[in-house]
């Protein structure tokens, strides 16, 4: 079977990247189409993979993608696959899914509807609040929108990465999706018995504004408590200014032992964010780490309170100290914690995908 993988834009590693790493080991012949590609930012882990790009793929374009919105589109659509395949899976959050192909079966492997398109409060965050702004960006979210809701009814099959996720594909598109976790590889992160459980605290992900690094130094400078923030990003050296000298910054670590060694030596994750699913909160619980989160998102679907990990229900400073307080009362098995993350295994994620190709290919 001749099988194309197809995802929004390889210039950065995050979870999307990590899943399409599981489906590039499902199909090791298969080819990956991108709109963009920077090698060196997703650390060679797709070298030799990356078949065709789209005319946007410039440096200058991948470093600044976000002033291209009103562009990305039009890339996708121009993106045309040749007629060889048999399937496309595409693993997108706006623009994958809107490839050019021919008579080919499609499974569509949703992280999220095209946020810039739903979710309009995503852009003008971005861009401003003035009114003047929010009239001008009018035509372009009509634009998007409607380009994301007919990119949605291409693919044969969706799945939705949460039950979050799959609320807001039946809402932008009419459709209903399976939910297949994110995938897990347990074979890397779980307790690592080499490792001293430690007192500090830890977060991790990429230094943007929505992961409310900010919520998280405000409550721990109030705390005193130790704690430790890996990754880089735009709000980074922000960060850093706000932050007082219980809190350390390490960068972003792509070795995968080193981060198990990191979630393993952790007392707490704290997650903050409303995530789509939160692929780093399900790999700390697989290492054995509680996981203290916003009760928002796809972390509802990862955290159960007072088995693995503590809720809180308010995205402010104040709640998580007190989500903080109420952890360091609570008792935790570290390795029921770990096997609570079983469910997210790799293998059950290959397993379920496998089923939704087959199931696509037989209609």
């Amino acid at each position: 079977m001749r099988v194309a993988l197809v995802h929004d834009y390889l210039n950065q590693y995050g979870g999307a990247e990590r899943v399409l790493e599981v489906l590039a080991e499902m199909f090791p012949k298969a080819p990956i189409y991108t709109l963009l590609y920077d090698e060196e930012k997703t650390y060679g882990r797709f070298k030799g993979r990356v078949r065709k790009t789209s005319f946007l793929d410039h440096p200058f374009v991948s470093r600044r993608h976000r002033l291209f919105i009103p562009l990305l589109p039009l890339a996708a659509s121009r993106l045309r696959l040749p007629d060889a395949y048999d399937l496309v899976v595409s693993s997108t959050a706006g623009y994958a899914k809107g490839v050019s192909y021919g008579n080919v079966r499609h499974v569509a492997y949703c992280h999220t509807p095209l946020r810039y398109a739903w979710e309009p409060d995503y852009l003008t965050a971005k861009l401003g609040t003035n009114p003047a702004v929010r009239a001008a960006l009018a035509p372009l979210l009509w634009y998007l929108r409607r380009w994301d809701y007919r990119a949605g009814q291409k693919p044969n099959i969706v799945i939705a990465n949460s039950r979050f996720i799959a609320e807001k594909i039946r809402r932008a598109y009419g459709r209903e999706a399976e939910v297949v976790h994110p995938p897990v590889d347990t074979a890397v992160f779980y307790p690592d018995a080499s490792v001293r459980r430690g007192d500090r605290y830890l977060a991790a992900g990429r230094m943007l504004h929505y992961k409310r690094f900010d919520l998280v130094i405000d409550a721990f400078n109030k705390l005193g408590l130790p704690l430790t923030i890996v990754g880089d990003g735009p709000e980074r050296a922000a960060l850093k200014r706000r932050a007082s000298s219980t809190i350390e910054f390490l960068p972003f670590v792509p070795d995968t032992a080193e981060l198990r060694r990191l979630y393993s030596s952790a007392k707490a994750l704290i997650f903050p964010q409303v995530e789509d699913f939160g692929l780093v909160a399900a790999e700390a619980l697989a290492c054995g780490t509680p996981v203290i989160a916003y009760d928002a998102g796809g972390a509802k679907e990862i955290v159960a309170d007072g088995r693995n990990g503590v809720l809180f229900p308010e995205q402010t400073a104040e709640a998580l100290i007190a989500a903080v307080r109420r952890f360091e009362t609570l008792p935790f098995d570290r390795n029921r914690v770990a096997a609570s993350a079983q469910r997210f295994s790799k293998e059950k994620f290959v397993e379920h995908m496998r089923l939704a190709v087959d199931r696509c290919l037989d209609r």
